[in-house]
């Protein structure tokens, strides 16, 4: 693994988790999967609205099944030794109160990323991978879960236990390291967007 060096002191949790691919296919407890959850149940939220939903499947059943289907090929040939597979879902409108109208809520997306990251970070620390993939075909996962139109369906996470590299096809097993990030001066500006 490559070493990830901060540009300014932070927390080691940040270097060093990031999202493999080669699982080892173990079983995973469903109440260690429920633990990962739960930090994400706590991440912060726009008046406290939570967007954020999570539909899973155990390895080795219909769930499972149905999520993996979803899976763009690239993803299927190092996910299926995932333990778990997990859709993340975005409520897109306001709690709808009595006597007002069905609002959008502009920040579901940006929510949702945060319960993610909560469930990453907690998954890592307990030992565990979680790789978050865009690669999927949204409209099969919608029909497969049942997610409403109001939903927006955000990602898939593949989750397992660190595995052997040469598990994985030939082409992946070079990119199986920690990646690098742009520096700050590329993200971070003062005063105007300067980029």
């Amino acid at each position: 693994m490559s070493t990830r060096i901060a540009e300014y002191p932070i927390h080691s949790q940040f270097t060093e988790r990031w999202s493999p691919r080669a699982l080892s296919g173990e079983a995973i407890a469903r109440e260690t999967l429920l633990s990962f959850f739960e930090a994400a149940r706590w991440a912060p939220s726009s008046s406290n609205v939570q967007p954020w939903r999570f539909v899973y499947g155990l390895a080795g059943t219909p769930a499972f099944d149905a999520i993996f289907a979803s899976l763009v090929p690239f993803n299927q040939d190092w996910a299926v030794r995932a333990s778990a597979l997990v859709a993340v879902i975005s409520a897109k409108n306001w709690p709808k109160r009595e006597g007002s109208e069905t609002k959008p809520f502009g920040s579901h997306s940006f929510d949702t990323g945060s319960a993610w990251m909560s469930l990453a970070l907690q998954a890592h620390h307990a030992g565990w991978v979680a790789h978050a993939m865009g690669g999927f075909d949204a409209a099969r996962l919608r029909q497969a879960l049942a997610v409403p139109e109001d939903h927006q369906l955000e990602a898939v996470v593949a989750i397992g236990k660190p595995g052997d590299k040469a598990l994985l096809p030939e082409a992946l097993q070079a990119r199986e390291e920690a990646s690098t990030r742009k520096p700050l001066a590329e993200i971070v500006a003062e005063g105007r967007f300067s980029f």
